[in-house]
């Protein structure tokens, strides 16, 4: 396994809405957002591709704000799809194809469903893929750790929020070590 570099690693947030978000639990959703948006300000310190897409947002309605807030700070736009499978959305394979990414963190909803989908073909497509735990929800949690044990099956690391980050940060003593530590004490 090798590590992750910013320069060819993509955040994908899939699926964080606010109705999906109110059928999850509150404090499996409150963690999400923590550690999306821990993800994100990483990416952001260490000039990383962001991509985001919205299922179905008419019905699901938009990135929940906290994460909204934050996407919208770093010029991105959550692409809306219909299929489970973020990478079915040609927009969206071709925002990946384009970034140069040789890996993918994923973050999002739910984690049974269109996480596990979207995480199973970006393996099938040759990306290192990295399904971020403590950043990815389901309504049940059995459905949430069934979802990561397939991902897992799939061919894609299961890892936790800190150990992306201090893996992309690499070195300690820069402003971006700096500013992330802060966020993860």
């Amino acid at each position: 396994m090798e590590r992750l570099v910013a320069s060819s690693t993509t955040l994908l947030v899939v699926d964080v809405q606010e109705k999906l978000a109110a059928a999850m639990p509150p404090s499996m959703v409150e963690e999400l957002v923590k550690n999306a948006g821990i993800l994100l300000e990483t990416a952001d310190a260490l000039g990383m591709r962001v991509l985001a897409t919205e299922q179905y947002p008419k019905g699901l309605g938009p990135t929940v704000a906290g994460v909204a807030t934050k996407l919208a700070a770093m010029s991105v736009t959550p692409m809306p799809k219909m299929a489970f499978d973020a990478c079915s959305e040609l927009t969206l394979s071709r925002a990946l194809a384009d970034s140069g990414a040789k890996s993918v963190v994923v973050v999002g909803m739910e984690a049974h469903v269109c996480v596990f989908q979207t995480a199973r073909e970006l393996v099938k497509r040759g990306y290192a893929t990295y399904v971020v735990a403590d950043a990815v929800a389901s309504r049940r949690e059995e459905n949430r750790r069934i979802g990561l044990s397939l991902c897992e099956r799939a061919g894609a690391i299961v890892t936790v929020t800190e150990t992306v980050a201090f893996d992309l940060l690499e070195h300690a003593g820069t402003g971006a070590f700096k500013a992330i530590s802060k966020l993860l004490r």
